[in-house]
């Protein structure tokens, strides 16, 4: 190759003169971009970042062409090439040869072609180097900048690449920072993200807490490039942590058929087994419960109930409201509804606080619950009541009212006014002392009479 020097410092100036059309060739001075730093960055992001060295070359090249457009001007197909081991960076340019030039950025005079390409015929594509030695630090540095932008592009790629089968993974990472209401986790290589609604409310996060998170996805074209979703909050993180922990589910002798959770509050789990000889619950809790209390714990405490699947979902949610004792149900398949009632006492615990054990009831089966007080035994102990308090009323001439107030609290006979003091009688009868005092005497010449009766 021939060199040319042109006077000045500007490179487009150098690439329009008119003598030979062939600019300075020069390789980027070590002042620009130092050679050993070039290096120093493609052996890190290759060897801790794990991105391929021809993906840096690649971005790096890509970064310096725009970089050196503004200095070369618009050459035809100008590439750059980078040597990645001896760190050397040099432009070319790719020239037609013509018999006139009319464009300086394109073409070649022929007999300069030549002078390069000994062969050279009119209309042949010519290489030469375009080096700018004049690009300055200014240039050099943004370019280093754009590259670290691609090379950032690239690592989020490598990313994906490495994570998108790894959706539904328990990983291990450690919490690094805070973005908003995001949770920022170092995962090593790599760094996921809790959205603010995969966090659990009862949980605190501080930085450098190590932790076990739930992979929900791997996004390829999320809002900021390629991104690892972690979860805690997750119903299939608790279904992970069982698998861990209980060596039967692992090796499908018990199986998880449904779950439900509110995360940082509760979960029920219903589990199942083909053989007959294993107990799914008693294998997942644990010898004196060290397995569940294991699961329990990683989830800070969280309330975890283990229930055995039935194939009849009216056994089902049996099963799933125990201790709960319910006296009637009524499954309906087509609408997948349960309508079901219990103890008037048992009604609030089967709905739970703020309707949690209902919700999450109905979730595990699969279908809509109706809970309902028992009406019958309502009934029942109406009547039972009722009697009671009539015999009272016919007995001790009473009105219907006070009679109630006294079987209520357990006196259901005129006999048993014997073992009730005046001061007790007082307080079931809301302070009425006089009323009390008159219904034991009446109560006492009752006892009298049936007693003088019974006397031949």
């Amino acid at each position: 190759m021939i060199a040319v020097h042109y006077p000045g410092e500007d490179a487009q100036a150098g690439f329009k003169a008119r003598v030979g059309f062939i600019p300075l060739f020069f390789v980027w001075r070590p002042d620009d971009f130092m050679i050993s730093e070039l290096k120093a960055l493609f052996d890190y992001y290759e060897k801790e970042k794990g991105i391929d060295r021809a993906k840096m070359v690649d971005a790096l090249s890509q970064a310096l062409l725009a970089a050196s457009k503004k200095s070369i001007g618009p050459a035809r197909e100008l590439r750059i090439e980078i040597d990645p081991d001896k760190g050397t960076i040099k432009a070319f340019a790719k020239l037609l040869a013509v018999e006139t030039v009319s464009n300086p950025w394109e073409e070649m005079a022929l007999a300069t072609a030549r002078r390069i390409k000994k062969n050279a015929e009119l209309g042949d594509e010519i290489d030469i180097e375009v080096t700018p030695k004049n690009m300055g630090r200014i240039a050099a540095q943004t370019a280093k900048q754009t590259m670290l932008q691609r090379l950032r592009q690239a690592e989020k790629e490598n990313l994906y690449d490495e994570f998108k089968d790894r959706t539904g993974d328990v990983v291990s990472g450690v919490v690094r920072r805070f973005d908003k209401s995001d949770v920022i986790v170092d995962l090593g290589k790599f760094e996921g993200m809790m959205t603010g609604k995969e966090r659990v409310s009862t949980e605190d996060y501080n930085v450098g807490d190590r932790m076990r998170f739930y992979v929900k996805a791997v996004e390829k074209d999320g809002s900021r490039g390629p991104e690892i979703v972690l979860s805690r909050a997750h119903p299939n993180f608790v279904r992970r942590l069982f698998e861990f922990e209980v060596s039967e589910i692992a090796d499908r002798t018990v199986e998880i058929a449904s779950i439900a959770r509110e995360a940082g509050y509760r979960t029920k789990v219903a589990v199942n087994s083909a053989d007959e000889k294993v107990d799914p619950v008693g294998a997942c809790v644990g010898l004196r419960g060290a397995r569940v209390k294991n699961i329990v714990r990683e989830l800070n405490n969280e309330k975890v109930d283990i229930i055995r699947w039935k194939s009849d979902p009216a056994e089902f949610v049996r099963e799933a409201l125990k201790p709960i004792k319910v006296m009637s149900i009524k499954v309906d398949p087509d609408k997948k509804q349960v309508q079901l009632t219990v103890a008037e006492e048992d009604l609030s615990k089967a709905i739970g606080r703020r309707g949690q054990n209902a919700r999450l009831t109905s979730r595990l089966v699969g279908m809509d619950l109706i809970i309902e007080k028992d009406e019958h035994e309502a009934e029942v102990f109406e009547g039972q009541l009722g009697g009671a308090a009539k015999v009272l009323v016919d007995g001790l001439g009473i009105t219907v009212e006070v009679a109630r107030k006294l079987v209520q609290n357990g006196l259901m006979d005129v006999s048993m006014f014997s073992q009730v003091d005046a001061d007790d009688l007082t307080e079931m009868l809301d302070g009425d002392r006089a009323l009390a005092e008159q219904i034991i005497v009446k109560a006492q010449s009752v006892a009298g009479a049936a007693a003088e009766a019974i006397v031949p």
